[in-house]
């Protein structure tokens, strides 16, 4: 099987994202290969995405390999990607998510802010 690498051009984390994906890496039971992350349709920019962990790596996939962990994404989704910083905030209180910052608006979707610098869906 032969994936493809890829690079800080391709996909980037901050490094509070990288930190908790190392956390949520370590807490997992099995046979877990890396991070998937997925776009599926929806969402104010046409695309919203997740993350899972997975267990198998695909020929389709590209591999960003990380320090403690793989981040994996399927060549449909990394169309969507190309560029974006996956950031992690904690806003207190229980409230703390993944954002992906940098997005670029998918033609004819939205609402006009999913592609800013800002990251994340819609104000």
């Amino acid at each position: 099987m032969t994936t493809n690498v890829l690079t800080d051009k391709d996909l980037t984390l901050t490094d509070p994202a990288a930190s908790k994906m190392v956390e949520l890496f370590e807490q997992v039971d099995g046979n877990v290969e890396g991070i998937r992350v997925y776009a599926t349709p929806g969402g104010c920019s046409g695309v919203s995405f997740g993350m899972t962990f997975t267990d198998s790596i695909q020929d389709n996939d590209g591999v960003l390999q990380c320090d403690g962990f793989k981040v994996i994404v399927d060549d449909g989704t990394l169309q969507y990607l190309r560029g974006v910083e996956i950031d992690f905030v904690d806003r207190g209180e229980g409230n703390a998510s993944f954002v992906f910052n940098n997005l670029q608006p998918v033609a004819g979707a939205g609402c006009g802010t999913c592609g800013s610098s800002q990251g994340g869906g819609c104000s």
